[in-house]
């Protein structure tokens, strides 16, 4: 299979056809499964969050046909301002609706995507969104025609637990994949893994991918999908990689987060990636204890490892090149070799971001002496680009290791 063959894995076919900023990110509907189900209605309306990452904090009707719902984070401030939204408006008949998102804390972050599926997302268009402040806080005001039907909103395209076992079972179509489970979150829900390699092989070298460790950054999901899919291509490249690296996958480490809609946090309070060092957390304690396995097995070696994430830009926040790694000075030949295969784009790198910080970065490699990178997507980044950059960057990371190492 090639590797163009091989991205319907991901199954984003509206990226690939060219609408940037429209994308599918599952095969079905998001599970009607409340978690913190809130609601209100008017004759004209029904507005609910009774699905999987669906999350406001209340609302009230102020009209026929206006709402105003306010939005905040799941634990008192200070907490990142990720400000996650996620809401499904049901319409008595087809009519003109306002919905005003009010916050108290951080204020409005996200540009409002719809889904009248919840699998293909198109961002509102700047017509239907009024941005303003009141005392210094960004609030929000959406406008919409409603059809005859729902119609899902949301901070982000909707990428939930269930979306990732749809593509981990998708996925383990590739005979290159072997699936398991890293163990359970702090409310029970599987924390799913994949390892990729060749069937016969036996590869010493490690190289372990984690993700959403913060629920609302899905563009980090977004990268990660093709980047893995790019390690499973037919490529000679990837081929090669697979003989000589295995790969260990978890995609969703915080699927209670991300299930319940939150900014920041996992079930237990905390930022996950704030507890790599004190694994007070039974999902960073599983890290720790997949990391120690494989350091105190001798015919195992970590050489590299990745965890995505969002932001405002894309960025690759590194550890300094002076850090002593094997290969030395990996992580530059890495985006050297990125940014020489899309010149066209900017390849941005801090290596002295958070270095005090309890973060898997940070742990990872004092810890273990492997080169570590957050890998870093932007809010808004044009869905197309995420994929290109994804593929670039895992045909480059596969370049740098095998002709450097």
């Amino acid at each position: 299979m090639s590797l163009k063959n091989h991205l319907w894995l991901l199954c984003v076919p509206p990226l690939l056809a060219g609408c940037a900023r429209t994308v599918e990110t599952q095969s079905a509907r998001p599970a009607p499964t409340a978690i913190m189900a809130t609601a209100c209605s008017t004759p004209d309306v029904t507005l609910d969050t009774e699905f999987l990452t669906g999350n406001i904090a209340s609302c009230e009707p102020l009209g026929d046909t206006e709402l105003s719902i306010s939005i905040e984070p799941e634990d008192a401030p200070p907490i990142n301002c990720s400000a996650w939204y996620a809401f499904r408006l049901t319409p008595q008949k087809a009519e003109t609706v306002t919905v005003n998102l009010t916050y108290e804390h951080c204020g409005h972050r996200y540009w409002p995507k719809s889904s009248s599926d919840g699998i293909t997302w198109t961002d509102l268009p700047q017509d239907a969104v009024e941005v303003y402040e009141v005392d210094g806080v960004r609030q929000a005001r959406i406008t919409l025609a409603l059809a005859d039907q729902p119609l899902f909103i949301a901070g982000q395209e909707i990428i939930s637990s269930v979306s990732y076992r749809q593509w981990i079972d998708r996925t383990a179509a590739s005979p290159f994949v072997e699936t398991w489970s890293l163990g359970q979150s702090a409310e029970g829900r599987d924390i799913p893994a994949l390892t990729i390699k060749s069937p016969a092989s036996k590869p010493r070298e490690q190289i372990v991918l984690v993700g959403r460790q913060h629920p609302p950054e899905v563009t980090g999901a977004l990268a990660m999908m093709p980047f893995v899919e790019t390690l499973l291509s037919d490529e000679p490249l990837a081929r090669r990689f697979r003989e000589r690296f295995e790969t260990i996958v978890v995609p969703m480490l915080n699927p209670d987060g991300v299930d319940r809609g939150y900014w920041r946090h996992n079930s237990g309070s905390t930022d996950l990636n704030r507890d790599w060092g004190p694994f007070v957390q039974p999902e960073t304690r599983l890290m720790d204890a997949l990391l120690g396995k494989i350091e105190t097995d001798r015919g195992r070696q970590l050489r590299l490892f990745v965890d995505f994430h969002s932001t405002q830009n894309d960025i690759f926040y590194t550890i300094p090149d002076e850090s002593p790694t094997n290969p030395p000075l990996f992580l530059k030949s890495w985006l050297d070799r990125l940014q020489a295969r899309m010149p066209d784009y900017k390849v941005n790198r801090d290596a002295n971001h958070n270095l005090g910080q309890a973060n898997s970065k940070n742990h990872v490699y004092k810890t273990y002496g492997a080169p570590t990178v957050t890998f870093e997507i932007g809010d808004e980044t044009d869905r197309q680009l995420i994929i290109r950059l994804a593929r670039e960057s895992a045909i480059a990371m596969m370049e740098s290791l095998l002709n450097d190492g």
